[in-house]
C-alpha cells in the first residue's frame, strides 16, 4: 500500500501565518574545494530550487555533521565514502552578517499550520518544488527555510533563497580531509554514522572511534 502524496500548496497560503526566526548561528557547507560556498551548485535538481528557475538556493547544515551526511551519504543506504571523495570536497563555515528571517518548519505547529507535513522533507522534488515557490512568494519576503534533514531527522539544514540576497561571511574553509582537529572530527563522523572509510581500495573495519583514529589517521598520535 503506497502513502498519500504530499498536498500540494493551499490556494491561500498567502494569508496563512508563517513560523518565522532570527537566525544567526553558524552554517555549514560542503562544496567541491575549489568552489565559492555561497555558490548554488545543480540548479533546479534539490528539494526546495525553484520549479521555475526564478530564483537560487544554496543549501547549508546547522552543523558539520548535517553536512557530511546531506552530501556523502545522500542516497540511503550509502555504508562508504572514499578518500578521494573527501579530498576532492571542503566543510566550510559561515556566519550571517545580519539575522536571517526563515521560515521554521521545525517547531511544533509549523507545518500544520501552512498545511503541509513531514512529507515535505522526503517526497517528490517537484512537489516540495512547488511548496518552495509558494513559501518563497508569500508576503513575509524570507530568506529561506529552517528544516528537518531527511538523512537524520535530530539535524536540520538550512536552504537559502539567493535572490534575497543574504549575506554570508565565510569564517573557516578545510579540506575534509585535512590534518590535525578535521581528521578528529571526520572520525567522530564516520563512526557516529558506521561509515566504512575506503583508501586504496581498501574497506577498513569499522572500529570504535578511538581505534580509527590511531589506524586511520595515525598522524593525530603525535
Amino acid at each position: 500500500m503506497s502513502l498519500d502524496p504530499l498536498p500540494e500548496p493551499p490556494e491561500h497560503l498567502r494569508q496563512r501565518q508563517l513560523t518565522l526566526i532570527e537566525f544567526s548561528e553558524p552554517l555549514y557547507r560542503t562544496h567541491g574545494v575549489k568552489r565559492n560556498p555561497k555558490t548554488p551548485g545543480s540548479v533546479g535538481t534539490n528539494r526546495f530550487d525553484a520549479p521555475d528557475g526564478t530564483y537560487d538556493v544554496v543549501y547549508y547544515g546547522r552543523d558539520p555533521y548535517c553536512a557530511f551526511v546531506e552530501t556523502f551519504a545522500h542516497p540511503a543506504g550509502t555504508r562508504s565514502v572514499t578518500t578521494a571523495a573527501l579530498k576532492s570536497r571542503a566543510l566550510s563555515t559561515l556566519r550571517p552578517l545580519r539575522p536571517l528571517i526563515l521560515i521554521d518548519l521545525t517547531q511544533s505547529g509549523s507545518l500544520f499550520r501552512i498545511g503541509a507535513d513531514a512529507r515535505l522533507f522526503t517526497s517528490e522534488y517537484n512537489i516540495s518544488q512547488r511548496w518552495s515557490k509558494a513559501l518563497h512568494d508569500h508576503p513575509a519576503g524570507v530568506q529561506g527555510l529552517l528544516y528537518v534533514c531527511r538523512l537524520d531527522p535530530t539535524r536540520q539544514s538550512v536552504a537559502l533563497f539567493i535572490d534575497r540576497e543574504p549575506k554570508l561571511i565565510e569564517l573557516e574553509r578545510q579540506s575534509w580531509y585535512a590534518s590535525g582537529p578535521q581528521r578528529l572530527l571526520l572520525a567522530q563522523i564516520i563512526e557516529h554514522y558506521r561509515i566504512e572509510l575506503i583508501e586504496s581500495h581498501y574497506v577498513a573495519p569499522r572500529k570504535p572511534v578511538g581505534s580509527q583514529i590511531q589506524e586511520v589517521f595515525p598522524e593525530l598520535n603525535d
